[in-house]
């Protein structure tokens, strides 16, 4: 039980950059040519409101993710670990999505973010390979 609370120190981590407000990225048009570049932080609604909706719902899986493990640390139930990895790689997928609008409206700290998901994923991989053998 006690080795399963370090399975908690990613997903905190992640939440703990999530809340700083430099990961997500706007980019508003200016007259002058050059565009204004703005970060937010992922729980912001301002992205969303621009079109940008993977820090918010990369944010939301976070969450979902810190629930289901904190579940899991205490019934140890398979069924809720797969779910997890589940919830890990469509929140690692969504966190790549601002590159479909280029690389202008991804930050260095959104790189993190998805390190630190994936990350997750193959130490939860690891475990559950691990305790089937």
């Amino acid at each position: 039980m006690k080795k399963r609370f370090l399975y908690l120190i990613l997903p905190i981590t992640t939440l703990i950059l999530e809340i700083l407000p430099y990961g997500a990225v706007c980019n508003f048009a200016r007259p002058e040519g050059e565009p204004w570049r703005k970060t937010y932080s992922y729980f912001n609604l301002t992205p969303f409101g621009y079109a940008n909706f993977a820090p918010f719902l990369t944010a939301l899986a976070t969450c979902v993710i810190f629930i289901l493990l904190l579940v899991y640390l205490f019934t140890d139930k398979p069924r809720i670990l797969s779910l997890t990895k589940v919830f890990l790689c469509i929140g690692a997928a969504v966190s790549l999505c601002p590159l479909l609008y280029g690389i202008k409206f991804f930050s260095v700290l959104g790189a993190v973010i998805t390190a630190s998901l994936i990350a997750e994923l193959v130490l939860l991989l690891i475990v559950s390979k691990q305790s089937k053998t």
